[in-house]
């Protein structure tokens, strides 16, 4: 079994300084308000007219232009995920996955809970022992549902039908693609407090990087420490 940290892949190409795309967008919305005149070959006027967009709230101009990550998650985030309706999804299959064959390692792999620990209210103010103890629970119960699946797989069973053993720990990769204005609802809603640690473990620095690799477009959203 493989113990796994989440992370994230940028798939779509972003300009070196991000102002080719804060351009785009002001190429088509200044069609709205016929000030095409005004646009400038440095992308100053760019980023001013894409922060007053976002200041007025007119954002479906920035839905011109869209993104396409692909997170290594668990599935149980990977399921808060997809209910992000406005986005398109690509996921690993676990009814097609055979992870009993030797492309896969014959085994399983999981998505470690330390960080998420770290990042749980309620958790990381526990004893390091208690800590230490609900750990190695979690690595047994995901080692039974390895062996449970493997046995199932080794029985005969389906692929289809043996997944019904694996944990919402399982790793899985998922690519989103989404128009800005939707990663800009995503990334309010998930990096939040309130969010699960575990989806904050990649959106956090997914956000960070985001904001200093496209100017403005996601400068006003703060993801507050838990």
């Amino acid at each position: 079994m493989k113990v796994l940290e989440a992370g994230y892949e940028i798939l779509t190409p972003i300009s070196d300084t991000g102002i080719e795309e804060l351009q785009h967008i002001e190429r088509i919305g200044r069609v709205c308000y016929k000030s095409e005149d005004k646009i400038t070959d440095d992308g100053e006027s760019a980023k001013q007219f894409v922060r007053m967009l976002i200041a007025n709230g007119h954002e479906a101009m920035i839905e011109h232009s869209t993104l396409s990550v692909l997170f290594t998650v668990d599935r149980g985030v990977s399921h808060e995920m997809v209910r992000h309706r406005l986005a398109s999804f690509a996921q690993e299959s676990t009814r097609y996955v055979n992870y009993s064959k030797e492309k896969f390692g014959n085994e399983i792999s999981v998505i470690d809970i330390k960080n998420g620990i770290d990042d749980d209210g309620r958790m990381k103010k526990m004893d390091a022992e208690y800590i230490e103890k609900v750990y190695l629970e979690w690595l047994d119960a995901m080692k039974d549902a390895e062996r449970h699946y493997m046995k199932m797989i080794e029985l005969g069973a389906t692929s289809q039908m043996a997944r019904s053993v694996l944990p919402n720990a399982t790793k899985t990769n998922i690519i989103i693609t989404a128009n800005y204005r939707e990663w800009r609802a995503f990334f309010k809603l998930r990096t939040a407090p309130s969010a699960h640690p575990q989806i904050r473990e990649v959106t956090i620095p997914l956000l960070a990087e985001l904001q200093k690799r496209i100017p403005v477009v996601f400068d006003d959203i703060t993801a507050d420490a838990g």
